[in-house]
């Protein structure tokens, strides 16, 4: 079925008013107007919110901030389908919905009106800190949005100390930023490699070193020969 067709206003409220009374189906309004069915239950969806408004020219609707959070707790606590959420909170669409529930599990704020993108800055955490973090991700089935709310953290902060705690164990949650390759543990086989590997250059640099000063040693020799 096509979804190109222009309905009038007046078209769409008669369909939603006229199934809201009990005298007309979604599927017979979808064969008289040779739209999708999801087009129908949109245009009554819109009416519940709206009324016969909701179909008049407009710019884009403004939720304040608690409203969209309400809305978002309520679908993901299961207390309804996005229908339902919708119509309760005065939503027009499913995918206003959908971007706050993205927004939210991102661990990104609901702002008043516009809504907001900005992410936390990364939090300063002690090793123990981030295992307490994780393990309550874990227990929250990887809600990583929730709980960076939770802690104060940032959404990729949580999701990276997961991945490296299941890769690593408690080792992975280490801060080695500014430690010298290969004076740590290695945690994993490509850290045992590189470590390895760290070992052998620093070898290297320091039998170069010892050849530069053998050959001093023997040119200072051959020049006191001289002598």
């Amino acid at each position: 079925m096509s979804e190109k067709r222009t309905i009038a206003p007046a078209d769409k409220i008669t369909v939603a008013e006229q199934y809201l009374a009990g005298k007309l189906t979604q599927t017979s309004a979808a064969k008289k107007y040779q739209v999708h069915i999801r087009t129908i239950q949109s245009w009554i969806r819109l009416y519940q919110v709206d009324g016969p408004a909701a179909f008049q020219k407009h710019g884009w609707t403004r939720y304040p901030a608690d409203r969209k959070l309400q809305a978002v707790k309520a679908y993901l606590d299961h207390q309804g389908s996005l229908d339902t959420i919708c119509t309760k909170y005065g939503i027009r669409t499913h995918e206003v919905l959908l971007h706050w529930i993205r927004m939210y599990n991102e661990g990104k704020p609901l702002r008043d009106f516009t809504g907001g993108t900005s992410m936390k800055k990364a939090k300063k955490t002690s090793p123990q800190e981030r295992l307490e973090i994780v393990k309550d991700c874990l227990a929250r089935e990887r809600n990583y949005g929730e709980t960076a709310r939770r802690y104060g953290c940032s959404y990729q902060q949580v999701r990276n100390w997961v991945q490296k705690y299941e890769t690593m164990g408690e080792a992975g949650l280490e801060d080695r930023r500014g430690k010298r390759t290969g004076t740590l543990p290695p945690r994993t086989r490509e850290e045992e490699w590189e470590a390895r590997i760290a070992q052998l250059e620093r070898e290297k640099k320091a039998l170069q070193m010892e050849n530069d000063l053998l050959k001093k040693l023997q040119e200072i020799e051959r020049r006191d020969a001289f002598l």
